[in-house]
């Protein structure tokens, strides 16, 4: 039996389980995969505060480390649901059941992928997700958006003040993001937009090298030699396990107010997997210490 349990070892779950510790509450921290979430994926990370640059797993590796100096518990097994059973809570998982007192689910929000060969192995290296994130290794580059909604439309922008050429790859014949975006993107002369063609090949051995696109209309293929790729194709959370006690958008994101919890009393979200605007490290640590506050004031009462 645990005060709270913690599932997902991300940014915002290692900062709630950080928090939750200095209150003295006992935490027991589950996840499936490698601790650090998404940000692992991230080779620098300049927009962190405190640090110049640092990589995704160093910061993730000192989020753990702090989290078991401080007396969480972290165990890596594959959570598939949570139920109520009267004050408490049960967590099950491919390791068995276990019980706490209060909930934070933190599970985070993988980046759609493309599905073609060997587009994990370039994740990091050659492929990103984030402009914000990553735009600045490709000042005066060639790179390519996939994508043509607001997320991909606002990257391209980010990327064409830098990049010395921007294709932006849509597999509609128009862009689905608003006008105003698509505007500014046509006037800049660096962005050229490819319509009707989808990624069908990576081209490259251990280095990216760029991809091959298919034209949908006539079959006919085309190689873009490029420095970088980013995939904007949306995200996908991971959340249809919860949602006998949680409330799930349109889109498959927990609901939320703007103190993390949900409508089950004593269980609360945070980071990438609940309704949100921004998705940025920064902000998920924030989700995870405004979680970790709500449910220590839970377990008080």
């Amino acid at each position: 039996m645990y005060d709270l349990i913690i599932v997902g070892a991300g940014p915002a779950g290692l900062t709630a389980a950080i928090y939750a510790r200095r209150a003295d509450k006992s935490v027991l921290v589950l996840d499936k995969g490698t601790f650090g979430g998404q940000m692992t994926f991230s080779p620098k990370i300049e927009n962190y505060p405190g640090y110049a640059q640092i990589s995704g797993n160093e910061l993730a590796e000192k989020l753990v480390s702090q989290a078991i100096e401080l007396g969480a518990e972290i165990d890596m097994c594959e959570v598939t649901g949570v139920h109520k059973e009267g004050s408490f809570f049960c967590v099950s998982s491919d390791e068995g059941e276990f019980m706490a007192s209060s909930v934070i689910l933190a599970t985070g929000a993988k980046h759609r992928l493309l599905g073609i060969e060997r587009e994990e192995d370039f994740v990091g290296n050659g492929i990103s997700f984030c402009a914000v994130c990553d735009g600045a290794f490709y000042a005066g580059k060639t790179v390519a958006v996939i994508g043509g909604g607001n997320s991909a439309l606002q990257e391209a922008i980010m990327l064409s003040d830098g990049c010395e050429k921007v294709y932006v790859v849509q597999n509609l014949d128009f862009l689905t993001g608003e006008e105003k975006l698509a505007e500014i993107l046509r006037k800049r002369t660096n962005v050229e937009i490819i319509y009707g063609s989808t990624v069908e090949e990576i081209h490259g051995a251990e280095v990216f090298g760029g991809i091959i696109i298919k034209n949908t209309a006539s079959g006919e293929k085309t190689r873009l030699d490029l420095d970088g790729m980013f995939v904007a194709i949306g995200q996908v959370p991971e959340n249809e396990q919860y949602k006998n006690v949680v409330t799930l958008s349109d889109r498959g994101y927990i609901v939320s107010d703007e103190n993390c919890a949900t409508e089950t009393e004593g269980l609360f979200v945070a980071g990438d997997c609940r309704t949100k605007n921004i998705r940025q490290i920064a902000t998920a640590c924030g989700d995870g210490a405004v979680a970790a506050l709500a449910a220590c004031r839970y377990l008080d009462n």
